[in-house]
């Protein structure tokens, strides 16, 4: 059972849980218009809400409501008319909820989308009609299946531009596959649409006939939600902060966090590491109240039987789940700073709730965007997705990122400014 599911008993029968998607692509592909139109035409803008933006487009001097400010929250965006940082809107249909992410399509801004996509269920991955595949669109797609995103979805768009040219869809249909295959992704679904005008978006319009497949939204409605696709039940709770109250006796020392994999209940055997102490566990609580057991997606406050020493950054496993201990990471890395990876200075590596030293112990390839093929290289810069090594000041505890997602990933942060300059998937 998952946390969804735990929390959801006595929920309406017509339940498709929670879907966390994302829009990608490059600039002008329509990505703010196609979640403008989705909103719009499943009816989850509030009234007062259309009127500012119908008020905005008119001072524009636009005939029709620009659904993309739906998203353009940022003044800088506004006047641009680009998505800088990563926008969240949250509807939803009566059957299933959605958390939609709005990344930017700049490639200046991509570390934006590996935010956004850290958490994403699917990703929509929007193709302009009339430019095909671009650059862009690559690089998301790589970020996408880096970050190991289960489902992806073409939207080619603006075919209203094209006049909803079926041969303009084969053909791109066929350049991605192709760009899919180089990539190592496999499977993809595909649908034509207008976000502009509205085509294949909700209802189906009047213009896409030859198309018989789904609509976009009758696609993420059929699609596994959050917590329903196969995952890791290796039991994973990485400490984030130990709890001692004022007010108690002192004998409560719990351990919060949460548990990013797995499950654990009252009297279960657990391991805690680095230090491979063996205890069991005494209670769980949440809310002030005792459970009998939690499960992947809940944070909760752990204690346990005996009297050891527990940490911030310390994790809590099963004996016989133990996680791999490692001073070298091997990894697929997106860096995401203005200035290249020094091989000569000193990084953190936050993993987890970790942090420990590490430096660039070498680079196997890049990844040629363009090409898509693995290409020799000594120069990490903005941008350049890479296969590394980094050796760390002292081991840690990790799985590999295609087995967890929490416990394989990484960030890569600079000590000088503590800002994030790469994001790692652990091979």
């Amino acid at each position: 059972m998952g946390a969804a599911e735990l929390f959801d008993q006595g929920a309406p029968a017509l339940d498709n849980g929670l879907l966390r998607f994302m829009t990608c692509g490059s600039v002008d592909d329509g990505k703010s218009t196609l979640i403008g139109r989705l909103l719009y035409d499943s009816k989850a803008i509030l009234a007062d809400t259309l009127h500012a933006i119908a008020k905005t487009s008119r001072k524009r001097g636009l005939s029709a409501v620009d659904l993309s400010l739906l998203t353009d929250g940022l003044v800088a965006e506004r006047e641009q008319g680009i998505t800088i940082d990563v926008a969240y809107r949250y509807f939803s249909t009566g059957t299933r909820k959605y958390i939609i992410a709005d990344a930017p399509g700049h490639e200046q801004y991509t570390r934006n989308m590996v935010t956004a996509a850290s958490t994403a269920d699917l990703a929509i991955i929007l193709v302009d009609a009339r430019k095909g595949v671009l650059p862009q669109t690559r690089r998301h797609s790589a970020i996408a299946r880096l970050l190991g995103i289960p489902q992806l979805v073409v939207a080619v768009n603006k075919m209203d531009l094209v006049g909803y040219d079926e041969d303009v869809f084969a053909r791109l249909r066929a350049d991605y596959l192709d760009c899919a295959h180089r990539l190592g992704i496999d499977d993809v679904s595909f649908v034509p649409i207008s976000a502009l005008e509205g085509d294949m978006i909700v209802e189906r319009g009047e213009r896409l006939g030859w198309y018989r497949g789904p609509t976009l939204l009758e696609i993420l409605e059929a699609a596994p939600g959050a917590g329903t696709v196969a995952c890791d039940e290796r039991f994973r709770f990485p400490v984030q902060y130990v709890c001692r109250p004022q007010q108690s006796d002192g004998s409560f020392r719990g351990y919060m966090g949460r548990i990013e994999s797995g499950s654990v209940a009252v009297g279960d055997r657990v391991e805690i590491l680095p230090a491979g102490l063996v205890t069991h566990i005494k209670d769980i609580r949440l809310y002030g109240r005792s459970l009998p057991s939690a499960v992947a997606g809940q944070s909760v406050t752990l204690l346990v039987e005996d009297e050891i020493d527990v940490s911030r950054g310390d994790m809590i496993v099963k004996p016989d789940e133990r996680p791999l201990s490692s001073a070298l990471l091997k990894a697929d890395l997106c860096w995401l700073s203005g200035s290249p990876l020094d091989p000569m200075r000193r990084y953190l590596i936050r993993h987890t709730t970790r942090e420990v030293p590490a430096r660039l112990a070498g680079i196997d390839y890049r990844l040629d965007i363009t090409t898509l093929r693995h290409v020799d290289t000594s120069h990490i810069g903005m941008n350049d997705i890479v296969r590394v090594g980094f050796r760390l000041g002292r081991p840690i505890f990790v799985d590999r990122y295609a087995d967890n997602r929490a416990t394989g990933a990484f960030i890569v942060i600079d000590p000088s400014t503590n800002d994030t300059v790469g994001a790692g998937m652990i091979v």
